[in-house]
């Protein structure tokens, strides 16, 4: 296959004393009129190529049936006030709608913010969204064309009326309010470059701001910085007794978190006291009991407890480790209520605030969409999705225990119906490696099929058996669907994290490898009929695993991954992934990461699988140079007959915030391109 030329340059670094060639060097400067153009190169060729797939037709037909479906996410509760996100399946995004009461909100509410508005072509996304504690103001995030930068407005919310009030150059947080509702807190990194999403200047520390409103920007006040610390992220948060600030600051994506907790006076804020000041264990704040701290923490629990802490930093349990990995805790108006993965998979109990009297709550589901609670309130409210249907909500009383299921928050029909399926839950021997194996369930499943293996591996978050858009399409088309529960996730708790990080990396990639093999030996598939996806860290994963084992899958489809592990950490905020990889500039990592970077292990004249990379030109967490660098690498080394193309999304970025249509059309060139090349035929229209 004769692909876009792609420019070799001679560019050798010295790398502890190595040479590495790094010949598209120049494909880091998306801005550049040679990027651009070979941008613009690829996505052609792409097009044409996908444009003689008779597969492409069903499912682009089928993805924008899915993504047509009415949908409603998790309601929340906040000073009064009912929200929820709500589609009529018509919608680039979703629009927010308030009400006085629970009923009023499930009989329709009235729109509050409808993002549709922000941009003409849907792209800008509402980031985030609190509620000041008078209930007078909405704060919310704006992430334009999917970028991570944020600005923030304001609406009074009892008007749906624009407050003349903007703060720009945030990241990676929602505006914190304080009690009196006069100001809120938010995360401002200065001198960052542009926040159009195209940025890949390394992105320098975050300062703590407070916003009084009414007031300009440049009279926000400095709460806490760390300006010799660039890795720090710092989180804030105010106690439901209006009492303390409490901040969490984590040194890039380590889940061990230092916890300060700064007095609340009439005249700001008192000298902080640091109830744990080592990055040594995960630490999340969860309540107050009395003049205790509840925390959730993994110190000598790996699947988690919690705690009550006293100021100097004293544990007690309250609720101690268990089999199950505890994942979230949240305060109730009856004590507590848990989040926990029993075999990755979700359970709610409740608790009184001394972690005595433990209900277990049925709310069955796959995956977690969301979580709200609240000391204030006796509600709580919990959404769950499966492999084939996004979220179902339920309400919990957190005294009575009484669930209720609030479908109503669905408005309209139609679009797709989701096939039946069925989930089993099987393990690889060699490596104990968990996973589920899911089938349409009318399926003949005697004779090796088509399969998708999905995996991630990475930054302890958990992977579980619930909803993308893309996984009711494979199914429906007769494909078998495969979630793996990686070494280096969250599933088994800090220690299975710690499996499949920096000098353990490579068992996240032996764990992926592990189970393809097992669903080669166990008949489920072959590995002409295998292929294999994952996003962000899960591309990374795909790329390590097709370098690897070129032989032991038909097709990659890596999405916006990390593939130059030499370079990751000089842009944005790359170096806070050092956590889970490694630093190049440390000599005994560089060894380690040069051994699976995905670039820096393609080889010429290697038959590697049918890839199809997808990234975004706005995505400014993985930054796009990644995906670029690799395809062109990868079409440079290619001998197999495989084709390896590239799908380069514009003005979107990492995937948050991403419009439906646009999210169907990625779905349907990925899928179709999988089932073209592992030999999966949809059904008739």
């Amino acid at each position: 296959m004769s692909y876009p030329e792609s420019r070799r340059d001679d560019v050798v670094d010295t790398l502890h004393g190595q040479e590495i060639a790094d010949p598209y060097r120049w494909l880091e400067d998306p801005d550049a009129p040679d990027t651009r153009d070979w941008v613009r190169r690829q996505n052609e060729f792409t097009q044409a190529e996908l444009s003689g797939y008779p597969e492409r037709e069903w499912f682009q037909t089928t993805m924008a049936a899915v993504l047509a479906r009415p949908r409603a996410g998790v309601p929340a509760k906040k000073a009064g006030w009912y929200l929820v996100g709500r589609n009529d399946g018509t919608q680039a995004q979703d629009v927010v709608y308030v009400a006085e009461s629970l009923d009023a909100l499930l009989a329709g509410g009235r729109v509050l913010i409808d993002p549709n508005t922000l941009s003409a072509d849907g792209t800008d996304s509402l980031g985030s969204f609190t509620v000041s504690p008078d209930g007078k103001y909405l704060a919310y995030g704006v992430n334009e064309s999917g970028s991570d930068w944020t600005t923030f407005r304001l609406l009074d919310i009892a008007t749906g009326t624009p407050v003349d009030d903007v703060v720009t150059g945030a990241k990676f947080c929602e505006a914190t309010w304080l009690p009196d509702s006069s100001a809120y807190l938010y995360l401002h990194y200065p001198a960052s470059g542009r926040s159009e999403g195209t940025e890949t200047k390394t992105l320098t520390g975050g300062r703590l701001m407070l916003h009084k409103v009414g007031t300009p920007q440049s009279d926000d006040e400095l709460v806490l910085s760390f300006p010799d610390q660039d890795r720090y992220f710092i989180t804030p948060e105010v106690s439901e007794d209006d009492r303390y600030l409490v901040v969490h600051i984590t040194e890039g994506t380590d889940p061990g978190a230092r916890l300060w907790v700064f007095p609340i006076t009439s005249d700001g804020f008192g000298e902080p006291v640091k109830v744990v000041d080592s990055f040594a264990d995960e630490i999340a704040f969860v309540r107050m009991s009395g003049d205790q701290l509840v925390l959730r923490t993994d110190r000598d629990a790996s699947r988690g407890r919690v705690v009550l802490a006293s100021l100097d930093g004293e544990f007690v349990d309250l609720i101690p480790e268990g089999e199950a990995t505890l994942q979230a805790v949240r305060g109730t108006a009856a004590g507590l209520a848990t989040l926990t993965l029993v075999d990755a998979q979700p359970a709610l109990t409740l608790f009184a605030l001394d972690g005595s009297d433990a209900r277990a709550i049925d709310v069955p589901g796959g995956g977690v969409v969301g979580f709200d609670a609240s000391p204030e309130y006796d509600e709580l409210f919990i959404g769950l999705s499966t492999t084939t249907d996004p979220t179902v909500s339920y309400v919990v009383s957190t005294s009575s225990g009484v669930v209720r299921a609030l479908p109503e928050l669905v408005r309209g029909s139609g679009g797709f119906t989701s096939p039946s399926v069925t989930v089993t839950r099987r393990v690889e021997p060699g490596r104990e490696v968990p996973y589920f194996l899911i089938t349409r369930s009318d399926l003949d499943t005697s004779a090796p099929r088509p399969t998708l293996l999905y995996g991630y591996g990475g930054f302890r978050i958990p992977i579980l058996a619930d909803y993308k858009p893309g996984w009711p399409a494979w199914l429906a088309a007769g494909g078998v669907l495969v979630i793996a529960n990686l070494r280096g996730g969250g599933e088994y708790g800090s220690d299975w994290h710690d499996a499949g990080r920096l000098k353990n990396k490579q068992n996240v990639f032996d764990d992926f490898i592990a189970v393809a093999e097992h669903l080669r030996d166990t008949g489920v598939t072959t590995p002409a009929q295998l292929a294999i996806h994952g996003r962000s860290n899960g591309g990374l994963l795909v790329g390590a695993a097709m370098t690897q084992r070129p032989d032991l899958f038909a097709v990659a489809l890596p999405g916006v991954g990390v593939m130059d592990m030499l370079r990751f950490h000089l842009f944005t905020v790359g170096a806070a992934w050092a956590s889970d990889f490694g630093h190049p500039d440390d000599a005994s990592e560089f060894e380690d990461l040069l051994a699976y970077s995905p670039l820096h292990q393609l080889r010429d004249g290697t038959s590697y699988p049918a890839t199809l990379v997808v990234t975004g030109d706005h995505d400014d967490r993985v930054v796009p140079l990644h995906s670029h660098k690799f395809i062109a690498e990868l079409q440079h080394a290619q001998s197999g007959p495989g084709p390896v193309l590239t799908r380069v999304e514009v003005n979107t970025g990492h995937g948050f915030g991403k419009p439906a249509a646009m999210v169907a059309a990625e779905w349907a060139d990925l899928l179709a391109f999988a089932a073209h090349h592992v030999g999966l035929v949809p059904p008739e229209q």
